[in-house]
């Protein structure tokens, strides 16, 4: 068998499984499919791979449980269909991953969710915390509220953001094509199946074309999309056939299925680039002598006990900059804790936290995953 680079060295995983696959183009939940891919995961459960789903098909089961043959065309009515087919979903999953043992939680989103800071950092500690208990998150587009026209193919974006926001290795997206070709292979017998490719290549987008239609609208190209969405936080993506026997288990073993998007940079690399160079700097953090030499010499994260002093009006997860005692930037990085918050905090001891602010949600005021030295 053809090997590629080693996916198994992976300790999180992203796996998106298209509406196509889920049900059976249309005609209610797949559930042969279902108890075959939640085999898989739980396998890589045992093998102490953390597992975050994001599974589309809420709207077709909810068509189906009503008996509509037809999908409407009212918002409303599709809100509504996602509302009852959401039931179904996450009755299957949870009965089926019960049976390995594992718990399984149901995380619906928004991109709005993930554009709003506040918002992002309370669904990435609430994943992070399900991943930590052997949990796995089920996710899905809140198609129940949202106030965009919805569309099959969204979940690709959503795969994407949600391997952002858990820090995960790898990304695979589960369809009902062999992977990314040249060129279309429907209109073109000589088309040549990718196996590896660099997800900031430009040519892609027109590789991939236009969409399919049917129940997977979006195609291949909202696919190539989030492959260069994952990568900027340095996410490897797998594009494969959902129905290739074991197709998750020999991935993550590193063979060669699919198309393979390789990102430019390691996850932690391009997180560091981010967080230097896309986001404004709300306020500065005053440290003294001895939190300056822990952030360099060290590589750890920043207590509050070594803050001085506070400027700037910030919220939690905004950019702060690290200052030494000259009033030489020394890091900068997301702040876990408001200027407000932060200002009752400085000077003291985490195990205070509580007592000064009656929460805690993170021991660190920024955590050494969230903080880069300039």
């Amino acid at each position: 068998m053809s090997k590629r680079q080693p996916l198994g060295l992976t300790r999180r995983c992203v796996v998106k499984i298209g509406s196509a696959l889920l049900t059976n183009d249309g005609r209610g939940l797949n559930l042969d499919g279902i108890d075959t891919w939640v085999a898989q995961m739980a396998a890589l459960r045992q093998r102490g791979i953390d597992v975050v789903l994001v599974s589309s098909g809420a709207i077709a089961e909810g068509m189906s449980r009503l008996g509509w043959k037809k999908r409407p065309q009212a918002l409303h009515e599709q809100q509504a269909a996602a509302a009852v087919g959401q039931m179904g979903l996450v009755q299957a999953y949870e009965s089926r991953f019960k049976q390995f043992g594992l718990h399984t939680a149901q995380i619906l989103l928004t991109h709005d969710d993930l554009s709003n800071r506040m918002r992002y950092l309370n669904a990435r500690s609430t994943l992070r915390t399900l991943l930590e208990l052997g949990v796995v998150p089920v996710v899905n587009e809140n198609d129940t509220v949202v106030t965009e026209e919805i569309r099959f193919g969204e979940n690709d974006a959503l795969a994407a953001l949600v391997a952002n926001l858990v820090e995960a290795d790898l990304l695979v997206i589960l369809t009902d094509q062999s992977g990314m070709y040249d060129k279309d292979p429907r209109s073109h017998a000589d088309a040549v199946l990718l196996h590896q490719v660099e997800a900031s290549d430009a040519r892609l987008e027109s590789m991939a074309g236009g969409s399919a239609g049917g129940i997977g609208r979006g195609g291949m190209l909202t696919k190539v999309r989030a492959a260069r969405l994952a990568a900027r936080s340095g996410a490897a993506t797998v594009i494969a056939y959902g129905h290739e026997q074991d197709v998750l288990e020999r991935l993550l073993g590193g063979e060669e299925l699919g198309t393979l998007f390789r990102p430019d940079l390691e996850s932690m690399v391009a997180r560091k680039h981010w967080l230097a160079g896309h986001l404004q700097v709300r306020g500065r953090l005053a440290l003294d002598a001895g939190a300056v030499r822990v952030l360099r010499d060290s590589g750890k994260s920043l207590l509050a006990v070594g803050v001085k002093g506070v400027e700037g009006r910030f919220l939690r997860g905004e950019m702060v900059a690290c200052i030494d005692e000259q009033g030489c930037e020394v890091a900068r990085g997301l702040v876990n804790y408001s200027a407000e918050e932060t200002r009752r905090l400085m000077g003291q001891p985490s195990t205070r936290i509580q007592e000064l602010l009656g929460y805690v949600d993170e021991p660190e005021l920024i955590h050494r995953d969230n903080l880069v030295l300039v």
